[in-house]
């Protein structure tokens, strides 16, 4: 019985072949792009579940609020690991991880670059699980100066990694450190990512106010992070009042499993997800299949009154409803079944494209082979089933006799009901089309904002060879006699990479000592750093070279410090900027600066001192602007003068280009709507090309008729599209509010960013009406256009 009901489905759909094609690849497509959303989501929700225990695994963060600021911390600092530790029973094992261990490694006669190195306590493989190669885990980083290497970074230095074991490597040319283990390369789905780890020197600490790592606990249960949460003040009493003074201080244990999507802090390890993305695409990729459904609804009720003696016919010779419905479901599933093989053709010929857009390293087979076959089948026949449940429900309702005489009774709650579909099809589109449009403005609004320098043909660099930054002044020297070298400044860190460090200062309010402290970043710059950036200076004068106390007493200030502490003159006033042991020190202001960005434009101008470099050790950063109109000739000059202090290739960063790389997340995002947007628009407007098809077969004899009579094909045009057209201009109306919604809360995660204004809605608005008309346009004056001597034969 199921076998023939197959047949007869198999028939169906191949007399039908125009609407089997829209329906199959319309299908298709939906069930394409919700598995590849499907597997994207899953990857997203996946990061760091490869950890045995990672349900009992927790990164330690801080939160602080006083009068005028705050603090939300990724970071903590190194004494954090032994205390939690020593003082809380619920903790079986701590680590401190800090990502400052890259460096120039030489071995041999070999120069590389070691990127992405950390700096670990030995504790790390008790908890994290990393799979060794060679090595042994207990004590790999028990002692200081030793190193366990990543498969791929053994693979680089050594050629083989089981040579590595027991090698000697050096750092920045003079510092030793012996390779005790090489572990397989970590998961792409870990939030921590390294290439290396490093023991920390001996008996390494700092202050209890230096948050400059990152600390991770082992518990013994779950539940035992919100006990350790609830005596946050007590820590603080212990260790963190002196330091952090009057300081309302929280601290949190994250779930090891939530910091990819649910970590939004200042200093995190690395660039995390969000949240609301994996909402978002999982939105997209249930509509997206939903509108693919709908199209198969829309079009197997729309066909209803051809099928209607059938219908009738079946009912005669003794069918009941069940079995008419068991006959259009087997229909749905067919084509769910054939939609589906052709999906996974799609899917397997998109997923290369789709990684690259998306960074990802998705295969099909995500799953497990034979998972993935299950997963397949189980789909093909859920979809099958829901694309399937009103058409049977609806076809088989039809009364025998009435059916018989080509009578389908009152038809109007089916042509409301399938009018809601095609208006609800294009209030998806309409969204993602505004959405696109305003993902776009405000990209190019933050890639283009003026950040209170000139970005432009400035290239930074870092120079990790200590021995190379005490030559410095000889190094800028040189560089400025090329004239394809316009200026060169020198600071502590490369600006634009969310990265700056902070302090806590003790700053004074109109003259009155003050006890609060107030977190600022810390910018360590020489005096040539404001004129090369073309930084304005508001008040005062710039560091002196030959001013000898402007190294140990001077700092300059921006705006918005000034601002915040009420200052009307700020120029010559005396500032506390810290203890040391038990010693105050006090800075002069000399300059004001006018606010710059130091950070994306997710991120609010902080108040900010720039501070001369104390020893040559801090002038580790060249900032160079260089000549627009030969930038390959300054390149090549920057390296062959470089070289001639240094044997390594210094590796260059355009400025501009690191404020770009904070918004990549963003653009990937972007462009992943735009495809997702053009695909949703294919699918509405394949239901609308079947409709109008439709439509025109229907009508076919009134065509030819309206003809006769003298019809214009505009007329015929007219008449075919108008109902489809008014139904888009209603998804119009309906779509505009909701789309500003969800683009104002996107918006939100900008402290700087574009006002949503009516010419996007008329964009997105203009689009879809246009895109909907060209669909239905195309088929109307094809009917329109035929011969109506045809039309008006007798069938």
């Amino acid at each position: 019985m199921i076998k023939s009901y197959f047949k007869i489905a198999w028939r169906s759909l191949s007399k039908h072949k125009v609407f089997s094609t829209i329906n199959i690849f319309g299908l298709a497509i939906g069930i394409a792009t919700f598995w590849i959303i499907a597997l994207y989501v899953t990857d997203e929700l996946n990061y760091d579940r490869f950890n045995a225990n990672a349900d009992r695994i927790f990164r330690v963060v801080q939160h602080g609020t006083w009068n005028g600021g705050k603090f939300d911390l990724a970071p903590t600092s190194a004494p954090y690991a032994a205390a939690l530790k020593n003082d809380y029973p619920e903790v079986v094992d701590a680590v401190r991880i800090n990502m400052e261990g890259n460096g120039k490694i030489k071995y041999g006669d070999k120069h590389i670059d070691g990127d992405n190195i950390a700096f670990s306590d030995n504790s790390i493989f008790n908890i994290f699980s990393y799979h060794f190669l060679y090595g042994d885990p207990k004590t790999a980083l028990q002692k200081p100066q030793t190193i366990v290497l990543t498969k791929t970074l053994a693979i680089k230095i050594f050629g083989d990694a089981a040579l590595a074991l027991n090698k000697t490597i050096l750092f920045d040319n003079d510092y030793p450190n012996m390779v005790t283990g090489v572990i397989d390369d970590v998961p792409v789905n870990s939030h921590l990512s390294f290439t290396g780890l490093r023991a920390f020197p001996a008996n390494y600490t700092n202050r209890w106010g230096n948050a400059d790592l990152s600390t991770y606990v082992l518990l013994k249960d779950s539940k035992g992070a919100k006990n350790i949460e609830a005596r946050s003040a007590a820590f603080y009493n212990k260790y963190l009042k002196t330091d952090l003074a009057n300081v309302h201080y929280r601290m949190e244990l994250q779930p090891l499993t939530a910091i990819h999507l649910h970590s939004h802090l200042d200093y995190d390890s690395g660039t995390n997800g969000n949240i609301m993305y994996v909402y978002v695409f999982s939105i997209i990729g249930l509509l997206i299949l939903g509108i693919a459904i709908i199209n198969y609804v829309n079009l197997a009720t729309a066909r209803s009154s051809i099928r209607v003696r059938e219908i009738g016919v079946r009912k005669v010779i003794g069918s009941g409803r069940g079995q008419l419905m068991m006959l259009f479901f087997a229909e749905s599933v067919l084509l769910a079944v054939l939609a589906t093989g052709i999906a996974v053709m799609l899917i397997q010929a998109v997923l290369p494209y789709f990684n690259q857009l998306s960074g990802k390293t998705l295969v099909l087979m995500q799953f497990g082979t034979w998972q993935t076959v299950a997963l397949f089948s189980t789909f093909a026949l859920v979809t099958g089933g829901l694309s399937g449940i009103y058409p049977a429900l609806f076809l088989s309702g039809f009364k025998t006799i009435p059916a018989m005489k080509g009578q389908m009774g009152n038809q109007a709650s089916t042509v409301l009901f399938r009018k809601s579909l095609v208006v609800f099809q294009f209030v998806i589109t309409m969204i993602m089309i505004t959405g696109s449009c305003v993902i776009y403005s405000q990209l190019h609004y933050v890639l283009n904002k003026d950040l209170g320098f000139n970005k432009s043909q400035v290239l930074t660099f870092h120079i990790s060879n200590r021995d190379t930054r005490v030559k410095i002044t000889a190094i800028k020297q040189q560089l400025l006699q090329n004239p394809l070298i316009e200026s060169v400044g020198v600071a502590g860190n490369p600006i634009g990479n969310n990265d700056l460090g902070g302090g806590d200062f003790y700053l004074d309010v109109n003259g009155k000592a003050s006890p609060d402290t107030k977190i600022v970043q810390d910018l360590i710059v020489d005096e040539d750093f404001i004129p090369t950036m073309q930084i304005k200076l508001l008040k005062g004068r710039n560091f002196l070279k030959e001013n000898t106390t402007d190294k140990t007493d001077a700092i300059i200030v921006n705006q918005t410090l000034v601002d915040a502490m009420g200052w009307q003159n700020p120029i010559g006033k005396s500032v506390r900027t810290g203890v040391d042991n038990g010693r105050v020190i006090s800075k002069t202001i000399i300059g004001v600066v006018k606010d710059f960005n130091t950070y994306s434009l997710q991120n609010k101008i902080a108040p900010l001192v720039l501070t001369p470099p104390a020893e040559t050790k801090d002038e580790d950063n060249l900032y160079v602007r260089i000549n627009k109109n030969n930038v390959k000739g300054a390149l090549n000059a920057i390296t062959q003068i470089y070289n001639t202090f240094d044997a390594d290739k210094p590796v260059f960063h355009f400025l501009d280009q690191n404020f770009a790389n904070n918004y990549q997340t963003e653009q990937k995002q972007g462009s992943l709507l735009l495809v997702f947007t053009i695909l949703a628009i294919s699918i509405a407007c394949l239901g609308l090309f079947g409709l109008v098809t439709f439509t025109a077969q229907q009508r076919n004899k009134e065509i030819g008729i309206r003809k006769i009579l003298g019809a214009s094909i505009g007329n015929i045009v007219n008449m075919l599209s108008s109902d489809l057209i008014k139904l888009v201009i209603i998804a119009v109306v309906i779509a505009s509010p909701v789309a500003w919604w969800a683009m104002h809360m996107w918006l939100q995660g900008f402290a700087y960013r574009i006002h949503i204004e009516l010419w996007m809605f008329a964009m997105a608005s203009g689009i879809a009406i246009l895109i909907a008309f060209a669909t239905i346009s195309f088929q109307s004056i094809r009917s329109a256009l035929a011969n109506p001597v045809k039309s008006l034969r007798s069938e």
